[in-house]
């Protein structure tokens, strides 16, 4: 079960704006983490909280490929991205690296930042504990859920080699 606070964006948030170009040159994960959302929003990167959540509208993540962006918000403290939908590359890149990721049309519309949210991946069903709304998200297949609780994609190959 995750739960946190709402930070809301619009439709359309590219991966420019999740991590700027100008800290692509590094791979450390925390000093992404400190300029995640930057461009847009100065004061998530300094306010953002273990487990908490963004909620955003369509197309989440277009722009280019990178694998920086879903990296800074896990980084971040960011236990889920709810949005009304995903650039593609970008959904595979979360899931990849470990981002619990979920799309429903109409709670980006329906909830509001500092909404409190509680959610389970096994189930799909969201709760907004601030409204009472509740969603049903489509829960992750059991092998995707298991790459998300290993912390990505390499980690899970791992556990999954050893065994």
């Amino acid at each position: 079960m995750l739960k946190g606070k709402v930070w809301k964006y619009a439709d359309n948030i590219d991966t420019d704006v999740i991590i700027p170009a100008r800290y692509l040159n590094t791979s450390s994960h925390e000093e992404l983490a400190k300029h995640c959302m930057e461009d847009i929003d100065l004061s998530f990167a300094k306010e953002v909280k273990q487990g908490d959540i963004i909620v955003a509208g369509e197309n989440f993540g277009c722009g280019s490929s990178r694998e920086h962006a879903p990296i800074a918000i896990k980084a971040s403290g960011v236990s889920l991205v709810i949005a009304k939908s995903f650039a593609r590359i970008f959904y595979r890149n979360a899931l990849n690296i470990g981002l619990a990721i979920m799309e429903n049309p109409l709670l980006p519309d329906e909830c509001s930042k500092d909404d409190i949210l509680e959610c389970n991946l096994s189930t799909g069903i969201v709760k907004n504990l601030t409204t009472g709304k509740e969603y049903k998200c489509a829960e992750f297949p059991p092998e995707i859920q298991k790459i998300i609780n290993s912390n990505g994609l390499i980690n899970y190959t791992k556990e999954k080699l050893l065994h």
